[in-house]
């Protein structure tokens, strides 16, 4: 059975949200994403709380494609350390949890 997750990265501008959405959608590792903002955001880094405006994007995909997602999020990322964190979908429409499985690649 497939664990689906719920992925949460964050950007500095609406570009680089969008270009590593298409290639996450391209490479099949997520199935949809959603991308908000800007928001803002505030953080701890290097002793110092910072603020910024970001872009928050959703992702949807399965558990097994979590290493995978990440270690390409990091390629194709700005940030030194980004933001993916991920949580379990518990329920959802039988019928969307399919197509998220149609869409995205099985593991390599």
């Amino acid at each position: 059975m497939v664990s689906f997750i719920l992925v949460f990265m964050t950007t500095s501008t609406r570009a680089e949200a969008e270009n590593i959405t298409e290639h996450l959608l391209s490479e099949r590792l997520v199935a949809c994403c959603n991308i908000v903002g800007p928001i803002s955001s505030a953080y701890a880094w290097k002793g110092k709380i910072e603020k910024a405006d970001e872009f928050l994007v959703f992702m949807k995909t399965s558990q097994d494609l979590f290493e995978r997602l990440s270690a390409r999020i990091k390629e194709l990322h700005s940030y030194d350390i980004p933001e993916v964190i991920a949580v379990p979908i518990i329920a959802g429409l039988p019928s969307y949890l399919d197509w998220i499985s149609t869409v995205i690649r099985p593991e390599e």
